[in-house]
């Protein structure tokens, strides 16, 4: 009986149980006020934003069981532009008329349970009011649990499926539901958002952790009444909440408000009025918002199209007349407008446009320009159809097709287009085109699987067809077109096919060239931001093949860095990095992990956490590696506040250890507002150009020379030739991680280029050109572009779409006019050496100008009304020049006018203005536009604006709040007061009249918030001015150059000397009378000079002689001169001249030396930093013999110097150059430049004066050459040359035995300007100093003097000392990149005699040419590697040799065993050279003819093959073939080859390719790790025991004589590398031991010898043991 209470009880209780889903009865018309608005602008009251506001009854009736009905009953619409909140809405009155209709007419929508499910509404409903009617019923959406108060789920809204939190409480007492829902907008799982012009940016989460660029959030709150069938909304009210900032929102941000109220007025009876029946309803899909025509409306602007063929004529006609001479201002926002008119309009309006005006030049170039900008299908189709019609060029269409895939919006019917252009005919012929079009068709699917991630693999199976087809039919370049494109594709359905053509993967990649291999792996890169997994594996393994080539390992390595690998897989390569043989590799890897470490950015930290384990991990013995071995370098910024940063990363990839990279690629990579693009990366590789490039062009057809190299090589055993490298060159380029070109140079393309700049083409285009020069003609170029269009769209609750968007647009244009005139005038077919002898005039006018526009915007754009913040940048440049030219080459006269250009004084302006627009599409003219930092913001407005928040500062403070940094303080109301900044500076030129002013003016932000989103929102402006100065009127700047005979006819002022100089001048004439004809005087002056320590007699005598005091300054300061120079001379001269010197020096160096000696007690180091200087050499100045060996060589600069001061009186000058301003008041203005040179002294003069005559400022220099191997100068500048002036010297001379240079630089006085800067210099040398390997020490060296000393270390190395008066720098051993012509390199340039492309060819080759070595029995390899070479007896070794096919150089080596010396044997070219000791000289022999030493040097009749006596050996040089020089003498013998050679060489010497790990390869190439069985591996064998060449053994393998048991199992084993042996029917006299590899057998195995071991040196080996090796031996006389 109770159970049966209980259940009546429950039934009871669940029958009156309140549902409090929203319900809309039955017969009954529920009525509400609707008020909704979205604002946008800052969050600071006082601030202009801009809004619109709707408001409207709305009626919701029952039409049928769970449809309804809603309709709004006289909407209205307001526009909102003004100060928040002190301004109002403004009705926008006909906006409402004309969409009183649409907003009137009634829709349907399903509703059950608080749910909105589809909606209808008739065809003539737009998209935009059917989204405002979704807004209000997403005020009905709720889903409500019956069970639960407190929840969350994924709820379907207005913006799409978004995390939505539910609280529902109960007010028993009023009879109310309380029911508050927030939607979180940063977590929806189906957002309803629209990206354009971001699809080659990638999200950085690592980047948003700190903050974020955009954040959202909507509440709604619900009073509802309680009803037994469900809840009345009583009021309902939604407030969205959207931020902002490209610089992270936590330092400030704009944000949109939107704000919804539905207030519950009475329930009335009448339904509502449906439309005519004969108008259907139609599904238009669900609450979810629904995107219209704001895809295709800018947001920057708002236009009313009537007509879109008659308004594109009308923009189209402004364009092409307002931009002629030069670009108007508002150009770039027309182009802009023409984009948006071509996107509205019908694809068959665009082809009657161009059929109407694709004659005119003009219009077509700005149809053909806009048209890609359209950004669909359309732009692609048209230029398909009109290249296809023959209607456009070549040029043209590369150009609009490049710009059409980059901007056009991806779908599947676009990339239909592109496939079906990729297959057409007339774009396979022409490989640009096809280039574009492919790499083209990859981007278009890499930009729709990026907004469509069920992207089909359909998309690129066409092409993984024609990467099997080429690979089929071995058509190596469209394999790498195919790769390329699937490259930019970045498909994951591309991984296998790519995979298939990777060695270890693929059976197809071992007939497939390397650089086929490198594509391959770079086409994985962008399927790595996808699969960075599967990438890893694939990686991984390529890298950990040694087998590989190493560039191929070291791109594999950048792949893996880009998949960000975790700390597991970093650790794993550093282990395989300990034990790497490959230093390339080794030094790739360590170097971008080391390189990683330093890394700032926050999507590569954990990356950079690894990699510094890695480092320590590693041994930093890498880190000495040199600049020959592949690195890795990484450099990056990132200021995580603003969420903006730049990285740049370069690879400099090698393989041989040349001085040319084999590759190199850069690149560069933004981040910014969360997000980061690869913006830029440029590929080179270099492959075999250096060798192209320097080796000799065809060897010689010889069929006997091959035959005796093959000869050679079939003596080796097992040797395989190297690849050879084939001469290629080819670079690529990326965009935003896209590849737009790439280019493959060989051979033939180098050929065509030559043949075609060489042919008669290319004289008869110049020649035309010419002509047309002559004619004159005019023309005018203009490039609009459409930089940049990034928008981000998404709903608001309100139903109105929200847009971010960037615009950048630019126009370019140039005019220019260009008239020349030739006297005499030049007949038909003239030659250009006829110009030589022409007077040739040249008019010319160039007029370029750029106008370029940015904005951004937040708000709405809709069709119909926008209401947006927008930020205006417009750059506007014109830098017009007018000129005329004249060459007379008969006088040698130039002259360079420049013309005034009038009408133009601002050459530069750039405004940028932040501002609240509001504007509807049927009153444009009523737009209001507010500055969003009013110009009327006053201190007193901004106190009381601020007002509240004050209050609000105050009552938290006595509340005990926490303070936001929003609030501003009580005590500080001065930081509130807008303050502007403005400057204006100005420069006059008065000599050439011009006046230049930059003018500066900025309000902002910034006092609110100091950050920089703040600083930019706001007005500024930069003007730049250049005007006229005042004063005279300047007609035009004359530059003139006259040289020759005529150059004294130009002289505008004549530098004559002042009257206080002529009587010093006077005065030193009698003084040297007087020493003449009173010899005693003489005496006594020398002893005067050699007493003092400050000056010479004859100096201070005519100082003293002077009676004025200037004058005595001015002597004392060439005193000073030249005592110092003086004291610094060499002391290689007569006592006399020893005594001069050791007098002074006590002074001066040997005072400084001295204190120095006695600091440090090491004298050979102090020798050593000092690096003593001692001149070989004897000026050739003086004025007697007895004088020049007394005094020091500046007395006879000086000599030189008074004797004449100016050289104006004595000589003509050789070149004059006027450079003045031509005045209306004929005033001569400007500067004069005068060169003299008097040849009997061998002194240059050059002297710059002003050519105002009131003006004695001037700069002189003078140079004397003393000898050939010393120049001195002096150079004074300042009124009359007499302020400041320096001395230099430089001589060569010798420190030690090695030849030297020295340089000096000594002053008394210099501008404080100078010093300054000097003194930066200085100190940023110190900084620096260590980084590259130099020594910095504090010294006491001579005031006011720097000293450089470069000495000739080796041809290829210089040792540099470097003093200053407080410091010394050294640096010993620096690297030159030339071999200097000195010592033998000097003597071997003789034969070039005055080929100078060939010496400079011959130096550089030396210079880096790899050099290896053999005295006695040790050689020494190219790699520096050194090991003992036990000789056989009479047998040949290959010393070194060219391993590639082409072969061509060998040299052998022998062991004479008689004379125990070492004999070579030289192949190359067709000759064979042999260089053997006999006595103590050595023997040449060329072709088997002896070539007496006294018939050298010999001379190959090619010229490239050379044969000289260098000391006591004999040279042989070659780098055309690839050996720079064998060089044998008694003592020791040496190889050099070139550097293109290296790491295509073999033989005892090595292959010169730095991997001194890899060092001992056998022609096999395989590797072993004994020396001796190296060196015996090349050991050309023996045919029999009657050779004539007396080598009796042969390589062979043996086996090992011992039982062996392996592996449990007794084995017979044999060596894998060849031992030498003797031949059958001989027996060795002298033997080694060689430690070799063995592979081992089962004992019980049965091997055929001669079956089983011709494939043994194919084996593993098993274990390691010695063998005996035999070195001579000796045959019994019945051998065979």
């Amino acid at each position: 009986m109770r159970v049966l209470v209980l259940a009546f009880t429950v039934a009871f209780a669940a029958g009156y149980q309140v549902n409090f889903a929203p319900e809309f009865a039955t017969g009954k018309t529920y009525v509400y006020k609707y008020e909704a608005f979205v604002m946008g602008g800052l969050p600071e009251d006082g601030l202009a934003r801009a809004g619109v506001k709707v408001i409207s009854k709305v009626l919701i009736s029952a039409a049928a069981a769970d449809t309804f009905v809603l309709k709004l009953v006289d909407p209205e619409i307001f526009e909102y532009s003004g100060i928040w909140p002190k301004d109002a809405f403004i009705p926008a009155t006909n906006l409402t008329s004309a969409l009183a209709a649409q907003l009137s007419t009634p829709i349907k929508f399903e509703y059950a349970n608080g749910v909105v499910g589809k909606v209808f509404a008739p065809a003539g409903v737009s998209e935009t009011v059917l989204n405002v009617c979704r807004g209000i019923l997403n005020m009905f959406q709720l889903n409500i649990k019956k069970t639960q108060n407190v929840y969350e789920l994924q709820e379907l809204g207005v913006q799409g499926v978004c995390k939505t939190h539910y609280i529902i409480s109960e007010d028993a007492k009023a009879d109310r539901i309380l029911l508050s829902k927030t939607k979180d907008l940063n977590h929806c799982q189906e957002r309803i958002i629209k990206d354009i012009g971001l699809a080659y940016t990638e999200r950085c989460a690592e980047c948003e952790a700190g903050g974020k660029t955009l954040n959202g959030a909507a509440a709604f709150s619900y009073i509802m009444k309680p009803a037994a069938t469900g809840a009345l909304i009583l009021e309902a009210t939604a407030t969205e909440l959207i931020q902002f900032s490209p610089f992270n929102i936590m330092n400030g941000a704009v944000q949109m408000e939107a704000k919804q109220i539905l207030t519950f007025i009475e329930i009335a009876t009448a339904a509502v009025e449906h439309i005519r029946a004969d108008v259907p309803y139609v599904p238009r899909g669900s609450l979810q918002y629904e995107f219209d025509s704001e895809l295709l409306q800018t947001p920057i602007q708002l236009l009313r199209i009537t007509n879109a063929e008659a308004q594109i004529v009308e923009i189209l006609n402004h364009l092409v007349t307002s931009n002629v001479a030069m670009v108007h201002e508002d150009a770039p926002l027309k182009f802009i407008e023409l984009i948006q008119l071509l996107r509205v309009a019908r694809f068959e309006s665009i082809e009657a446009l161009w059929t109407r005006f694709k004659a005119k030049a003009d219009y077509r170039h700005w149809i053909l320009n806009a048209v890609p900008a359209i950004g669909t299908h359309a732009a692609l189709k048209f230029f398909k159809e009109k290249f296809l019609a023959g209607e456009v060029t070549i040029a043209e269409a590369a150009q609009a097709l490049l710009a059409s895939v980059h901007m056009v919006t991806a779908d599947l019917e676009v990339i239909k287009l592109a496939e079906g252009l990729a297959m057409n005919p007339k774009i396979q012929e022409n490989p640009v085109l096809r280039e574009i079009v492919m790499l083209g068709y990859g981007t278009l699917v890499a930009k729709y699987c990026a907004e469509n991630p069920t992207c089909p693999a359909e998309l690129v199976r066409p092409i993984h067809e024609l990467a099997i087809q080429a690979v089929a039919k071995g058509e190596i370049e469209e394999v790498i077109v195919t790769l390329k494109v699937l490259g930019n594709a970045g498909h994951p359905a591309s991984l296998k096919p790519i995979m298939k053509l990777l060695p270890g993967f693929g059976s197809a990649a071992a007939g497939l060239p390397h650089r086929v291999h490198i594509d391959a792996v770079l086409a994985l890169r962008n399927i790595a931001k996808k699969e960075p997994k599967m990438i890893q594996e694939m990686a991984v393994q390529l890298f950990m093949d040694e087998a590989l080539h190493p560039e191929l390992r070291m791109v594999a390595a950048i792949v893996l860095f880009e998949t960000k690998l975790p700390m597991g897989l970093v650790t794993a390569l550093a282990n395989v990095l300990l034990k790497e043989k490959n230093l390339q590799v080794a030094s790739f890897v360590y170097s971008y992990m080391k390189a990683m470490t330093k890394n700032t950015a926050p999507d590569f930290a954990s990356v950079a956490a690894a990699c510094n384990v890695a480092v320590k991990i590693l041994s930093p013995k890498f880190d000495r590696m040199s600049y020959r071995f592949s690195r890795a370098f990484y450099l990056d910024t990132y200021h995580n506040p603003w969420m903006m940063g730049a990285a740049a990363s370069a690879f400099y990839v090698n393989d041989a250890a040349t001085v040319f990279p084999r590759a190199i690629v850069a690149k560069a990579r933004t981040y910014f507002a969360g997000a980061y693009a690869d913006v830029l990366e440029l590929g080179v590789r270099t492959e075999g150009m250096q060798e192209a490039l320097l080796k000799i062009q065809k060897s010689p057809e010889n069929v006997d020379r091959m035959t005796k190299m093959k000869q050679v090589i079939k003596a080796l055993s097992e040797w395989r030739a190297h690849p050879s490298s084939q001469p290629l060159a080819s670079v690529y380029v990326k965009f935003f991680g896209q590849e737009i070109a790439f280019a493959n140079i060989d051979k033939a393309i180098i050929d065509q280029i030559i043949e075609l700049a060489t042919g008669p083409a290319i004289q008869s285009y110049g020649r035309n050109a010419l002509n047309a020069v002559m004619s004159g003609f005019a023309f005018h170029l203009t490039k609009p572009m459409l930089v940049a269009e990034v928008r981000r769209i998404f709903p608001t609750t309100v139903g109105l779409p929200m847009e971010l968007s960037f615009y950048t647009a630019a126009v370019a244009a140039a005019s220019v006019e260009l008239q020349a005139t030739v006297t005499p005038p030049l007949p038909e077919n003239f030659n250009a050496a006829q110009l030589l002898k022409s007077d040739i005039n040249i008019r010319a006018a160039i007029t370029p100008s750029v106008s370029m526009h940015t904005y951004a915007v937040m708000g709405v754009n809709t069709a119909f009304v926008q209401a947006a913040l927008m930020s205006r940048a417009r750059v506007h440049t014109i830098v017009p020049a007018k000129m005329e030219a004249r060459i007379d080459m008969i006088k040698g006269n130039f002259k360079l006018q420049l013309l005034p250009v009038q009408g133009i004084d601002k050459i530069a302006t750039v405004f940028v203005d932040t501002f609240a627009v509001a504007r509807n599409v049927e009153d444009l003219a009523a737009a209001k536009i507010t500055p969003v930092v009013p110009e009327e913001f006053t201190a007193q407005t901004s106190r009381e604006t601020f007002s509240s928040k004050i209050s609000s500062f105050a009552s938290s403070l006595a509340g005990d709040m926490s303070v936001s940094s929003e609030i501003l303080p009580v005590d500080l109301p001065s930081r509130i007061v807008r303050k502007a900044f403005e400057k204006k500076m100005c420069a006059v030129i008065e000599t050439f009249g011009i006046k230049a002013c930059t003018e500066i003016e900025s309000r902002n932000a910034a006092f609110i918030k100091n950050c920089p989103f703040y600083t930019i929102i706001g007005k500024h402006a930069v003007i730049v001015e250049v005007a006229p100065a005042a004063g005279p009127v300047v007609e035009k700047i004359e530059i003139e150059v006259q040289v020759g005979d005529r150059a004294a006819e130009k002289i505008l002022k004549v530098i004559n000397l002042s009257e206080e100089e002529e009587i010093l001048e006077d005065k030193n004439v009698l003084m040297k009378l007087k020493k003449i004809l009173v010899p005693g005087l003489k005496n006594s002056t020398a002893a005067s000079s050699s007493s003092s320590s400050s000056s010479s007699a004859s100096s201070k005598s005519s100082s003293s002689s002077s009676s004025r005091s200037k004058s005595k300054a001015v002597g004392k300061a060439s005193k000073r001169l030249s005592s110092s120079s003086s004291s610094r001379s060499s002391s290689a001269s007569n006592s006399q001249s020893s005594l001069v010197f050791s007098s002074r020096s006590s002074n001066s160096s040997s005072s400084s030396s001295s204190s120095r000696s006695s600091r440090s007690r090491s004298l050979s180091k102090q020798q050593l930093y000092e690096m003593k200087f001692i001149k070989n050499h004897i000026h050739q100045h003086g004025l007697s013999t007895g004088r020049a060996n007394s005094k020091s060589s500046a007395y006879s600069f000086e000599a030189i110097y008074n004797k004449a001061k100016y050289l104006s009186n004595a000589v003509a000058p050789v070149v004059t150059i006027l450079i003045r301003a031509v005045r209306a008041d004929h005033t001569v203005q400007g500067y004069q430049i005068a060169a003299y040179f008097d040849r009997a002294t061998a002194r240059l003069q050059v002297i710059i004066a002003n050519l105002d005559e009131n003006d004695q400022w001037r700069v002189c220099a003078d140079g004397v050459m003393l000898s050939y191997r010393k120049l001195m100068a002096k150079i004074a500048w300042g009124i009359e040359c007499k302020q400041y002036k320096t001395e230099i010297t430089a001589e060569t001379g010798l420190v030690g035995k090695d030849p030297a240079v020295s340089v000096k630089v000594a002053w008394d006085k210099l501008p404080k300007s100078m010093m300054c800067y000097a003194t930066r210099i200085s100190q940023y040398i110190s900084r620096v100093a260590k980084e590259y390997g130099a020594h910095l020490a504090k010294a006491k060296n001579v005031r006011n003097q720097i000293r450089l000393s470069v000495a000739a270390a080796s041809e290829t190395s210089l040792n540099v000392v470097l003093k200053t008066p407080k410091r010394t720098l050294y640096i010993f051993g620096v690297h030159f990149p030339i071999a200097l012509p000195i010592g033998h390199t000097a003597a071997e340039l003789e034969s070039y005699q005055s080929n100078w492309a060939d010496k400079l060819s011959y130096m550089l080759t030396k210079a880096h040419a790899a050099e290896c070595s053999m005295v006695k029995d040790t050689v020494v390899t190219f790699n520096n590697r050194k090991y003992k070479n036990e000789m056989p007896h009479s047998c040949s070794q290959v010393l070194a040799q060219d391993c590639t096919p082409e072969l061509k150089f060998i040299v052998l080596l022998k062991r004479d065993q008689t004379e125990e010396q070492n004999q070579i044997n030289v192949k190359i070219g067709n000759i064979d050279v042999d260089l053997h000791p006999k006595g103590s000289v050595i023997i040449v022999k060329v072709n088997g003819v002896e070539i007496p030493i006294s018939n050298l040097p010999y001379q190959h009749p090619t010229g490239k093959i050379q044969i000289i006596q260098r000391g006591e050996g004999i040279a042989l040089h070659a780098p055309s073939h690839g050996l720079q020089e064998v060089y044998l003498d008694l003592n020791e013998l040496k190889v050099k080859v070139v550097d293109w050679m290296r790491g295509q060489t073999c033989g005892l010497c090595g292959k010169a390719d730095g991997e001194i790990r890899q060092e001992y390869r056998t022609p096999n190439e395989r590797l072993t790790k004994n020396a001796v069985s190296y060196a015996h591996s090349w050991v050309l064998s023996g045919k029999s025991c009657r050779d004539a060449s007396e080598c009796y053994m042969k390589l062979e393998s043996v086996k090992l004589e011992k039982q062996v048991v392996l592996h449990g199992q007794e084995s017979k084993c044999y060596s894998v590398e060849p031992v030498l042996r003797c031949l059958a029917g001989c027996m060795p006299v002298r033997t080694t031991t060689a430690t070799v590899g063995y592979h081992c057998l089962p004992a019980d195995s049965n091997l055929n010898v001669s079956e089983g071991l011709s494939s043994i040196y194919e084996k593993s080996t098993d274990l390691i043991e010695t063998a005996e090796a035999h070195l001579a031996c000796r045959c019994a006389a019945q051998c065979a």
